[in-house]
């Protein structure tokens, strides 16, 4: 049957793959191996970005001593990544689909060079029909180093691999016009670009995972924007992946509507790095207002009031308009030094040029 989408990334969150008691259940899993092994046969390229290594390791492993959080988070997901991989490369090979391991870090996206290479790592595998698995690594990543959850991690990888879908799988079945406990509420099927959703979306967190509702929107929004079409699902009906891909209408879900603007590889990187930001730069009124048009413009010492902190060139830098509210994030094309002796002045080359800016 014919597909819609030639190459897909697929998030399956904890609460897909977790019991009630917190341990992994394997018979989900088998399931979700089942129908990505289907599509992947049908000649539809996949990116698997799995939670799921705190839930393997916690059945394992029993701590003699109460530990804290990052301590049990480390021990759980240092057992659990193995075992959890290793469950997945056995239900692939059932089906003759060989997979790979990548366990990444927030840091490993800091960077253009640590990007790509990642990129190139997982385009090779799929050139060589193996099936990337992603997760990010528990074991030395920390409170301000983690990723939201792997929500925003399947964002990141979705833009990297010019994936065509993002599909993020959940224990709900997407996003609800009011609360999903309240039998009045219907889930919002499509939602296109500037829809207000503030008033529909559950700021509370699920059982198992690390990010709620609105993380999930947050990220949808921001890969829509960059041409990926962002599906949330149940991960938990049977044979979800397949109906989506094959039967798309009468599969319940929500859909981000994808831009139509096509966007650079660049700034897909660029619009992913907030988190790696060494500085900021602050703009004046005018600067803001010309930012803020329609026009492609750089941003250009004239328009800069004051630098804050230390970056080299090529770091991410945060723009901050005249009012102190963040609009962005670019490239810095000098040094804070740099920038700092050219503020104000007329004539000078762009402290951050247009091919590597995006305003939010």
């Amino acid at each position: 049957m014919k597909q819609e989408f030639a190459r897909i990334a697929v998030k399956v969150g904890s609460n897909v793959l977790a019991r009630r008691d917190g341990t992994l259940d394997v018979t989900r899993m088998s399931a979700l191996v089942d129908q990505i092994a289907e599509l992947h046969n049908a000649g539809v390229e996949i990116i698997l970005i799995s939670s799921g290594a705190v839930a393997s390791g916690r059945s394992e492993i029993h701590p003699q001593k109460k530990l804290d959080s990052v301590d049990q988070r480390q021990l759980f997901s240092a057992v659990g990544q193995a075992k959890l991989i290793n469950r997945y490369y056995e239900l692939f090979r059932e089906h003759g689909i060989p997979v790979g391991q990548v366990l990444t870090t927030k840091e490993s996206f800091g960077t253009r060079r640590h990007y790509l290479n990642q990129k190139n790592c997982m385009t090779v595998m799929l050139e060589n029909g193996v099936i990337p698995i992603v997760n990010e690594n528990d074991t030395i990543s920390v409170s301000e180093l983690m990723f939201t959850d792997n929500d925003e991690l399947s964002g990141l990888i979705a833009s990297m691999m010019n994936t065509q879908a993002l599909i993020i799988l959940s224990n709900i079945d997407g996003i609800y016009n009011g609360s999903p406990a309240d039998p009045q509420s219907s889930v919002i099927r499509e939602i296109g670009h500037g829809k207000d959703l503030s008033n529909y979306i559950q700021t509370s967190k699920s059982s198992f995972g690390r990010g709620g509702m609105l993380t999930k929107t947050n990220i949808a929004r921001k890969v829509a924007d960059e041409g990926i079409t962002v599906i949330i699902a149940n991960g938990k009906r049977d044979n979800i992946l397949v109906d989506l891909l094959q039967h798309p209408d009468e599969t319940l879900c929500t859909r981000f509507i994808p831009s139509s603007e096509p966007v650079s590889s660049v700034k897909k990187w660029i619009a992913h790095s907030e988190g790696f930001a060494k500085g900021e730069i602050h703009i004046n009124d005018c600067a803001t207002r010309v930012l803020n048009s329609e026009k492609a413009v750089s941003i250009l010492p004239v328009g800069i009031t004051r630098i804050e902190g230390e970056f080299e060139k090529d770091d991410i830098v945060r723009i901050i308009d005249d009012q102190g509210n963040q609009m962005g994030v670019g490239k810095a094309n000098c040094d804070s030094t740099q920038a700092r002796e050219t503020i104000g002045k007329h004539g000078k080359k762009a402290v951050v040029h247009y091919d590597y800016l995006y305003i939010e």
